[in-house]
């Protein structure tokens, strides 16, 4: 029996719809987790933890991610002309936890640099996109950001594995690699 066959049932939007329930079924589709960094117009930096980061081109090089709309950040993010997407690495979910949480200053305590646009790039992450912003869309109670990469770097060691999220749980990548 596959996977799919032993599914507990198909549910179906009602007026009764389970937010919960739906969100445990998107919980099965594991990602990778990031932190989006910005600044605003009187120079305040930003950051948030997000797991809804993607690849949309490769030629235009774009990539998006979302947030919701009821997030302290959010304005920020929308009068930004840019941010960046951190690559958070396995040994790194004290700072998931962090960027996820409400804090006055996210950035006291957290290794960091800024870009030339005054921005918070964090160390130690295995890479970083440098976007600037050139779409936003509704999506519900989201809105879905989409970046054009200026540049990014990487991490080349082989010895590192990106911190996943699944079933609401932190995970290493490396744990479930063959």
């Amino acid at each position: 029996m596959s996977p799919v066959d032993q599914s507990k049932d198909t549910k179906e939007q009602s007026p009764e719809f389970d937010s919960r329930d739906f969100r445990n079924a998107l919980g099965h589709f594991g990602t990778g987790v990031t932190v989006i960094t910005t600044i605003d117009k009187s120079g305040k930096v930003y950051g948030v933890t997000a797991s809804s980061f993607n690849s949309v081109s490769l030629s235009p090089p774009l990539v998006l991610w979302s947030q919701v709309k009821a997030a302290p950040s959010h304005q920020a993010f929308i009068e930004s002309p840019y941010f960046i997407v951190n690559i958070l690495a396995e040994d790194q979910k004290d700072i998931s936890n962090h960027f996820a949480r409400p804090s006055e200053d996210k950035f006291k305590d957290i290794p960091h640099h800024l870009n030339e646009h005054g921005i918070p790039i964090l160390d130690g992450t295995l890479g970083h996109f440098i976007c600037t912003k050139e779409n936003e869309v509704e999506g519900g109670d989201h809105l879905i950001f989409i970046g054009k990469v200026l540049s990014y770097s990487y991490n080349t060691s082989e010895h590192t594995a990106p911190l996943f999220f699944w079933k609401g749980k932190y995970h290493s990548a490396a744990d479930h690699v063959a």
